[in-house]
């Protein structure tokens, strides 16, 4: 994780004045750190029969869909309103200042499928939490979150449901 660590860039006021922003941009474009995240983020899923994939929009797709490819799952993206071509279900949820949705397709996901859904990186929890209801809704047989970072003092665990088995590569 070390090495993966050395190429997260930090930006400082980034999106806003105050906020220290930990860019993966410069992880996925070294090749060495992609393959590791992917590698390591696949070993933790291995024997766990994931059939899906679900990556929150848009950083989410990166490592979503490379830890589908890693498993042999589907990948479904939850995106933004308005994003998704065919029959969605939403979920609303409330931010810093306001409020946000996402969607995903009302048939991505099935009974009998078992889904991990990931992000880039744990804050607040909130964007998560919206996600992991909206995959819940669908009824799979299990659900898993999944994190590259996870920023500890924002508690963003505390968002997430107390029963979700939650995995981060790297903790701040």
């Amino acid at each position: 994780m070390e090495y993966i660590k050395s190429k997260i860039r930090d930006v400082q006021d980034f999106p806003s004045k105050g906020v220290l922003f930990k860019d993966l941009t410069t992880a996925f474009k070294d090749p060495r750190a992609l393959h590791i995240i992917g590698w390591d983020l696949s070993q933790l899923y291995r024997d766990k029969g994931v059939t899906k994939v679900v990556g929150i929009e848009s950083r989410g797709f990166i490592g979503g869909s490379i830890l589908a490819f890693e498993l042999g799952a589907g990948f479904v993206p939850c995106r933004k309103p308005g994003k998704l071509p065919a029959d969605t279900i939403r979920e609303e949820y409330a931010k810093e200042y306001g409020t946000d949705v996402i969607e995903i397709h009302r048939d991505a996901i099935g009974p009998d499928d078992i889904v991990v859904i990931h992000d880039d990186v744990l804050a607040t929890g909130g964007t998560m939490a919206a996600a992991y209801k909206l995959v819940k809704s669908l009824n799979p047989k299990k659900i898993y979150i999944n994190f590259i970072i996870e920023l500890s003092a924002l508690n963003g665990r505390a968002a997430l449901p107390a029963d979700a088995e939650v995995t981060s590569l790297i903790k701040y």
